[in-house]
């Protein structure tokens, strides 16, 4: 099982402490419909990321196998002065070939478009970590195969991948201040990170460090955090539906791309810096000056569904983590099936969130398909009668909860 899996509790855990501490400064890092937005596309990136599996992990075994060096790096943790050194060693490579990964995500516009979704949220807190594009893998995988043709065993090699993603969780926070100097200097931190998910124009591009932001310093890219920043995307999407996030900027390139005038424009579409647009078409993106306070923020308001959405988040939250747990024993037409399930709830989510009128028919289908298989499982340990009474009960709650709340609503 994943490090990533392992350590979802204590993501909440820690978004927890933080949401507690922000309550106790007084101040509002949190918006209930964007961190269940970016909370959702964690969930599906989780869910997809299983069936690329060949492409982030597969690939790089079969050259592993087929490489000259294969067994030449040390790899027995038996022998623990040397291993402690490969895994160090390791650890630089793997955050090395991040930062190149990280940073062309940021220069060429058709890599954007795989990573793009990390940065959509106008806020900044824990679960931004969380919120990532759901074919990011099929576009980094193809970074680290020097790494499986040096020789580092793959086993080793995805332990420490793991524990250089697992180290940006907590850089993700405005809890934290400054890091010691010294630290700061090394090391990437909250302060460092915050001037990465900027829209400021002197904080766009900068600070692609995953764990040590000496890369930066290197191939200058840095930048020092300095005016308060504003979080977001310079195009925002204006959306918290976690499916139109992922495919928004594809669909928009593509668009463009087939606007563009010819394959040479075409190519420059696709291959220079997000933004870039023949002259005919308006030439390259400006950035605008933005500030801290002047800054509009997408929000919409769904109070009346804030407690069915929680409700319905946290039983989607607790059946993802027991389908991720347990996905060993689970065929692959079974991970389709749930994985497809997973989705159509998020949408869901996000359809509610802006009071979508084929959101609350769609949840209603939800309902009827968690009933039946709710009946079918507890069928097996409580009898056939009460298994019924239970998926029955369910799914009249949600009708009268809906068939309450959703009348209030002005429904698009």
């Amino acid at each position: 099982m994943s490090l990533i899996t392992l350590s979802i509790p204590i993501f909440f855990l820690l978004i927890g402490l933080e949401l507690l501490v922000t309550r106790i400064r007084g101040v509002k890092y949190y918006r209930f419909n964007d961190s269940i937005t970016n909370l959702s596309l964690g969930i599906g990136s989780q869910v997809t990321g299983i069936f690329m599996r060949f492409l982030t992990i597969g690939v790089y075994i079969i050259i592993y196998e087929h490489s000259p060096l294969k067994g030449v790096t040390p790899n027995d943790p038996k022998q623990t002065a040397v291993y402690v050194v490969t895994a160090i060693v390791l650890l630089l490579g793997v955050d090395f070939f991040y930062y190149w990964f990280h940073r062309l995500a940021h220069e060429i516009s058709v890599m954007w478009g795989s990573h793009v979704v990390h940065h959509q949220s106008e806020e900044y807190n824990l679960t931004v970590a969380l919120r990532q594009a759901w074919v990011q893998g099929a576009f980094s995988w193809f970074f680290y195969l020097p790494l499986a043709v040096l020789g580092f065993d793959p086993v080793m090699f995805i332990t420490i991948a793991s524990i250089q993603t697992l180290y940006q969780f907590w850089i993700h926070t405005k809890v934290i201040g400054r890091m010691p100097r010294w630290f700061e200097y090394i090391f990437n931190s909250p302060s460092h990170h915050r001037v990465h998910h900027g829209v400021n124009p002197k904080y766009i591009d900068r600070n692609h460090a995953g764990t040590l932001i000496i890369w930066d310093r290197m191939f200058g890219t840095f930048q020092e955090e300095e005016e308060e920043v504003v979080y977001g995307i310079t195009t925002q999407p204006k959306s918290w539906n976690p499916v139109l996030l992922n495919v928004v900027y594809w669909t928009d390139l593509a668009k463009d791309t087939f606007k563009a005038g010819g394959m040479k424009n075409a190519m420059k579409m696709l291959f220079l810096a997000p933004g870039w647009k023949p002259a005919e078409m308006g030439g390259m993106l400006q950035y605008k000056d933005v500030k801290a306070g002047s800054f509009e923020k997408y929000d919409t308001t769904t109070p009346e569904l804030t407690y069915y959405i929680l409700f319905q988040f946290i039983l989607l939250l607790a059946g993802t983590s027991a389908f991720l747990f347990g996905i060993k024993s689970i065929d692959i037409y079974g991970r389709i099936a749930i994985s497809l399930l997973v989705i159509f709830s998020v949408l869901n989510i996000g359809g509610l969130f802006e009071a979508r009128r084929w959101a609350v028919a769609a949840e209603i289908a939800r309902a009827a398909i968690l009933s039946t298989i709710a009946w079918y499982f507890l069928a097996k340990y409580l009898g056939n009668g009460y298994a019924i009474l239970a998926a029955g009960v369910y799914l009249l709650l949600v009708l009268l909860w809906l068939w309450t709340n959703v009348r209030k609503i002005n429904l698009k």
